[in-house]
């Protein structure tokens, strides 16, 4: 059975806080916000008894989480993947071995081979090749572990973002910052365990991302922005004081708690909890969120650019939320999809290299500033998209701009921080980038290795819905072993 399930609603322990709340009931709305948020009550009472470490299954290596989803899918090719081979045959037709019995989002007919557009080199004392798409990025190479040989079932943006993100290619789901607020909670009360930011329109698969499918929907990832009210509608109404909506917020839950008296739904406590929470987020993420208060020396390492919503501003956020104990960051940023419809959306130098020089200050940014903090000890950073491009060029217009379609057998992903190696690289793909032939990683396995970091065990973190037990992973995902340092 599941956690909250099996901790918080079996019939005996019902009856027990049933007569709690009768006598008990002008507290019950912040015991019921802690406990079900995931508080410090929630992860040493409850997950303790229930796992034996604390909280968790396993010993955590990390407290944090921010994921960097590149949505649109990034070319290995042009970045991380070098393959010499693949420039012999610029130009010359694909052989038919790699077309016959393939499905491709846009190739059609028989296309020519791309070489790489970039030029590439070996940097820091791991050797990793690195293009010069990303100068910055070159220069921390030897804090991360790159994932060569990273494969999905999904071609088309949006089935393989929710692939990605929550397990399944179909909506519906819970995302993973859903699962790791749900199986620890979050070690701030005053701010949401999952938080979501998002720079140029964020993703195909758009708010469904971060949703909490079926898992209680205080599990869900709040949006927010690095320009302007950081969440909208936070703010009290005119003529509305903090002593006003605090008796007003009172007020609604003890009718929330009547409420659930009678019917034990256990969305009514989430509602209690999150009339709570944005409460207190009143007062906490406006502090929280504020870069003008950061040094200049940091706003300029980042690149940002006060007042706009930019994957540099959102960076610096990350780093900011983490430190203010959120468990989860997702950053998603768009415009990564390369197929060469137009000169400024191909592989070229006019176009991904453009787009790269967006992201690699402020990526390279984010792990120097949460090394010297000490943070990166504790803090799992996560950088992919939903899937690579092929080595064959598509030229959907007729005209040779030069770009590559969705490809789903070889993807380059990395890892950083929070017990995973430094400087290695674990997989390969052929040699012209086509298919994994070493160390062959799937996207669930990508999912329980961020899990096992955490401390949970993505076999046994479940919930029960519509009769059986879910999982983020479902039936499948092993550990990526080799990247981490085991105890």
């Amino acid at each position: 059975m599941d956690i909250l399930n099996e901790a918080h609603f079996r019939k005996s322990e019902y009856n027990t806080r049933r007569h709690f709340i009768k006598n008990c009931i002008s507290g019950m709305g912040a015991l019921t916000l802690g406990s079900f948020l995931g508080g410090d009550l929630f992860a040493k009472n409850v997950l303790a008894s229930k796992f034996g470490q604390g909280g968790t299954h396993f010993v955590p290596q990390a407290k944090h989480v921010i994921y960097l989803h590149m949505a649109g899918a990034p070319s290995q090719l042009e970045l991380f993947d070098y393959k010499p081979e693949l420039n012999k045959l610029d130009g010359k037709l694909c052989p038919p071995s790699l077309l016959e019995g393939k499905r491709f989002a846009f190739i059609r007919g028989t296309p020519q081979m791309l070489g790489s557009q970039a030029t590439f080199d070996q940097y820091g004392e791991s050797r990793s090749w690195v293009s010069d798409y990303l100068p910055k990025f070159s220069e921390v190479v030897d804090e991360v572990s790159f994932l060569k040989a990273v494969h999905t079932e999904e071609f088309n943006h949006a089935p393989a973002q929710f692939l990605m993100q929550t397990g399944s290619p179909r909506t519906g789901r819970p995302s993973i910052g859903s699962w790791a607020t749900y199986g620890l909670g979050s070690p701030n009360e005053n701010l949401p365990g999952f938080v979501v930011l998002l720079s140029n329109g964020g993703a195909s698969g758009g708010k469904r991302l971060w949703g909490s499918g079926f898992l209680p929907t205080v599990h869900q990832g709040v949006q927010c922005r690095s320009s302007g009210d950081a969440v909208r509608n936070l703010q009290n109404p005119k003529g509305i004081d903090g002593t006003l909506r605090k008796k007003s917020i009172e007020t609604i839950n003890k009718i929330n708690e009547l409420e659930y008296q009678e019917s034990q739904d256990p969305e009514i406590l989430t509602r209690i909890s999150q009339y709570e929470l944005a409460f207190k987020m009143q007062t906490s993420v406006p502090g929280a969120m504020n870069i003008d208060d950061e040094p200049d020396y940091i706003k300029e390492l980042y690149g940002v650019t006060l007042g706009e919503t930019s994957f540099a501003n959102n960076c610096l956020l990350a780093r900011r939320l983490v430190e203010n104990g959120v468990r989860f960051v997702q950053l998603y940023d768009s415009g990564w999809d390369s197929h060469g419809a137009g000169e400024k959306g191909g592989v070229g130098t006019s176009g991904l290299k453009v787009k790269c020089k967006s992201v690699d200050q402020s990526m390279a940014a984010l792990i120097k500033d949460l090394k010297q903090r000490g943070l990166l000890e504790e803090t799992l950073i996560v950088w992919g998209g939903e899937f690579g491009r092929t080595p064959m060029m598509e030229a959907r217009t007729g005209k040779n701009f030069l770009g590559r379609d969705h490809h789903n057998e070889a993807f380059t992903m990395w890892m950083a921080g929070a017990g995973v190696k430094k400087g290695i690289t674990h997989g390969e793909s052929d040699e012209i980038g086509y298919s994994g032939i070493k160390g062959k990683v799937h996207v669930h396995d990508i999912q329980a290795t961020i899990l096992k970091q955490l401390g949970l065990d993505h076999e046994r973190l479940t919930y029960r819905f519509q009769g059986r037990d879910f999982r983020l992973t479902d039936v499948h995902g092993n550990i990526i072993k080799e990247i981490l340092e085991l105890p």
